[in-house]
């Protein structure tokens, strides 16, 4: 049933490509095309009472932009930002967000058809919910992140009221 709706929703042959970075000791992607730029670690102020994976807010070219912690977002154990962590700074919904993570290791162009459904017992202590897929190279696996789900409605709107 994968194969069916896998060959319905992609064309054969179809590559994507993915950003790849490292959140938690695994590896995840997300489509390039929802990635607005990857930036190094700047200042960030601290918003008070905000949610605890936000981690405050950043000045990118005179826009606010508000900085999601994707380790304490997934429950993940969190390490030190370093020079290494980046900020990923996407769209979702109609808000800009960065989401730290500890590192961005490389753009891939994936086939589709290695790209299989999240299977329902997913080894990654992310939840189902917020992954779209997993993708086979080599010797790999590569969570892909669903950026739409990554938030709920109201999450997006009250991160919305803080930029």
């Amino acid at each position: 049933m994968a194969d069916d709706l896998k060959s319905e929703t992609t064309s054969v042959g179809e590559l994507l490509q993915m950003v790849v970075f490292q959140l938690g000791g695994e590896e995840f992607g997300v489509e390039i095309m929802k990635v607005q730029e990857i930036i190094r670690m700047p200042e960030i102020t601290k918003i008070p009472q905000s949610p605890e994976y936000v981690e405050g807010v950043i000045n990118l070219r005179g826009k606010i932009i508000v900085v999601i912690n994707l380790d304490k977002r997934f429950n993940l154990r969190s390490k030190e930002v370093d020079e290494h962590s980046r900020i990923i700074v996407v769209e979702i919904g109609n808000n800009v967000v960065g989401m730290i993570v500890d590192s961005v290791n490389e753009v891939l162009r994936i086939p589709a058809s290695n790209i299989d459904p999240a299977p329902e017992l997913v080894t990654s202590s992310v939840s189902k919910e917020y992954i779209t897929g997993v993708g086979k190279m080599d010797n790999r696996l590569l969570i892909l992140l669903d950026l739409a789900k990554v938030l709920n409605k109201k999450e997006v709107e009250d991160i919305a009221s803080l930029a």
